[in-house]
């Protein structure tokens, strides 16, 4: 077998990358790595288009799908009430508090809520193991013990999404996919179990563009499957439409995962990132401060309803997003505040029809599981809840708006969040509270990419006349910086925080993800 580990060894990796079980991720890399690395290179076709003017639409030769009578595959039943799922990384003790909170699913996540570390990485997978089998507990340095309830979420796992690697596995002197690395590992050591137990491993599939990438996910879980000698379609996904290009192929996207579809999840936070990376060389695209682009904007409301028509038509959940607003124990009005956005988040989504949506705390799980009560009562879903007065065209899916007022508020707040996330980022903590939100590197792509795209827009003016130049942002970024540290936060990664960020956000070039040079410095 011609595989390298390259990261630490120690008990903790031999426990999970056990002989039989690097034997199924070299096979798993053998039989996908080339079309993975194909799908990526069209990636970078597909942007050269978009760089010489060409708008994106639905696809002509997949028509006959869109028009198709057909659905999804038939749920599990763990799977059919998911009227509040929470979300966060694979750490331990925050992985029992999410099972424990009373949300009706859980997604542990080895994607943007985590920095992937290789001690993160075998961490996370020692934990969802431990999950699945309720041995998972914690003790703190302070001697408090966490162990999990009797009742507890459904645990779903994301795994990085297919333009990330793990450098710390070659297989045959390549790199692995970090897609494949962290499916492999869950499905080769909690499959089986899960099927003794009466459930399966269920994911969420991240930043997915094509309906062609969902093909191959589609083929990697049916030869698990085989592997594993598991029931065909006893895995399931809910996949993020969390580009703009996916929008256009969400039909496409469920049927070529028809047999193992659990819907679909409006990725709210990326696909705003999507939408000002792929348009960045767009002389006529520019949109507003970031708090100004909410789902009530054209484009996000003509995407999110479009979402919820399509899931429910084929007969699948339709998941809505993440409110970013977090309690605030410090401050009751602060914390009013917050509860008030997130509860009129939910109540909207609930009111529109979809079946469930993401929290990033505890403290919002009875938030949102209000709002989806007064809709569902003792019913699962609103899958029976079609929406034929829905008819988003391309051009509402490319009506960016607002694009206006962009302010020196909010300029330096994308400093600000995107260096302080970057500085918890390198520190091996992938989301952290800034300013009353929960911030992973979704919001960060946000912030990092909207300085990146004023720059060079002529639009790129600021409402008192200003026009947002590479010395505007030099001058502001020391200032934001001492901001910072006066706080006393991130001492040890700051520097290099500030400098990274310095160097994505004035790139000729436009860093694909922060994450891509930021794992250059970690790995």
């Amino acid at each position: 077998m011609n595989m390298r580990i390259k990261g630490q060894s120690s008990a903790a990796v031999s426990s999970i990358l056990t002989p039989a079980a690097l034997d199924f991720l070299v096979k798993l890399h053998r039989q996908f790595e080339p079309r993975r690395r194909e799908l990526i290179a069209a990636r970078t076709e597909r942007q050269a288009q978009l760089d010489a003017g060409v708008k994106p639409d639905f696809l002509l030769e997949t028509a006959h799908i869109r028009a198709g009578d057909w659905q999804i595959s038939r749920l599990p039943a763990d799977l059919l009430d998911r009227r509040v799922e929470i979300t966060g990384p694979v750490e331990r003790k925050m992985m029992i508090n999410a099972l424990n909170s009373g949300a009706k699913s859980f997604m542990a996540d080895f994607e943007d809520s985590n920095t992937p570390t290789w001690d993160n990485q075998i961490e996370g997978q020692i934990n969802v193991r431990d999950a699945y089998r309720r041995e998972i507990g914690f003790t703190s340095p302070e001697g408090k013990v966490y162990a999990l309830n009797v009742q507890t979420a459904t645990l779903l796992t994301r795994p990085r999404g297919w333009h990330l690697l793990e450098k710390h596995l070659e297989v045959d002197g390549d790199v692995m996919s970090g897609s494949l690395f962290d499916f492999g590992l869950v499905v080769f050591h909690n499959l089986q179990y899960q099927l003794s137990q009466g459930s399966a491993c269920y994911f969420y599939l991240p930043k997915m563009e094509s309906h062609l990438e969902a093909r191959l996910w589609n083929d990697v879980f049916t030869w698990a499957e085989q592997e594993l000698q598991a029931p065909h379609g006893c895995i399931k996904s809910t996949v993020l439409i969390e580009t703009i290009l996916a929008a256009f192929e969400m039909d496409e996207i469920l049927y070529e995962l028809r047999e193992h579809s659990a819907g679909l999840n409006a990725g709210r936070w990326d696909y705003i990132f999507s939408c000002i990376k792929k348009f960045r060389m767009d002389k006529d695209f520019c949109l507003a401060d970031r708090s100004q682009i909410t789902m009530a904007v054209p484009f996000m409301r003509a995407y999110s309803l479009l979402l919820l028509k399509t899931c429910h038509q084929r007969g699948a959940p339709a998941m809505g997003g993440m409110s970013a607003y977090i309690p605030v124990k410090s401050d009751p009005v602060a914390n009013e505040r917050a509860m008030t956005q997130v509860r009129a988040d939910k109540e909207r989504d609930a009111g529109d029809g979809y079946d469930g949506g993401w929290v990033a705390h505890p403290g919002l799980v009875p938030v949102a599981q209000a709002a989806w009560d007064a809709v569902l009562g003792d019913t699962p879903n609103q899958i029976g809840k079609q929406r034929p007065d829905v008819m988003s065209a391309a051009s509402d899916l490319l009506n960016f708006q607002p694009e206006s007022p962009i302010t020196e508020a909010g300029l330096r707040g994308n400093i600000s969040v995107g260096v302080q996330y970057l500085a918890s980022w390198l520190a091996g903590m992938g989301c952290v509270p800034i300013h009353n939100l929960m911030e992973d590197a979704a919001t960060a792509e946000i912030s990092r990419s909207q300085i990146w795209q004023w720059l060079r827009s002529s639009k790129g003016v600021l409402i008192d006349g200003r026009k947002v130049t590479p010395e505007l942002f030099h001058q502001w970024l020391p200032e934001e910086v001492a901001k910072i540290e006066a706080q006393g936060r991130y001492s040890a990664t700051l520097t290099e925080a500030a400098k990274l960020f310095d160097q994505i956000t004035t790139a000729d070039e436009f860093v694909e993800f922060l994450t891509l040079p930021g794992y250059a410095r970690i790995a």
